[in-house]
């Protein structure tokens, strides 16, 4: 099967030897993607929807570049700093996915690579081919 990788350009992405997204065949994984600005800065400091917001539109380039789009997500997986921003990060995936409804988690986590990072969203999508 062809193997297709998606660049986002982040600085990360050949230290750690990474893809923002990776496609085989019909499947799409969007890696571990946190609230970075086009400048590089931290998007929406202090403000864990709208580091959401940001995610997800860094998410919808990935998945543009695979071929796909935030239709196509049949899995989310949100970690967040603290727990407590839940409702704000879900009410943003909420308006992302309302009619989509993908499997989704949400997690706490020690720590991300920045600290001022407060979430950080992996995407799991399959690209409907009509042959059902």
């Amino acid at each position: 099967m062809k193997r297709t990788l998606v660049s986002s350009g982040s600085s990360y992405e050949p230290i750690i030897g990474f893809s923002r997204a990776v496609r085989v065949g019909n499947h799409v994984s969007v890696s571990g993607t946190a609230p970075v600005a086009p400048d590089g800065s931290v998007a929406a400091p202090g403000d864990a929807a709208g580091q959401a917001r940001r995610i997800f539109e860094i998410v919808a380039a990935a998945l543009d570049g695979a071929g796909a789009s935030l239709k196509h997500v049949v899995r989310t997986h949100v970690m967040l700093r603290h727990i407590d921003d839940w409702k704000a990060v879900a009410q943003v995936h909420g308006e992302i996915f309302s009619e989509i409804r993908p499997a989704t988690c949400f997690v706490e986590v020690s720590r991300l690579i920045d600290p001022d990072w407060l979430v950080e969203i992996e995407v799991d999508a399959v690209v409907d081919d009509g042959k059902e």
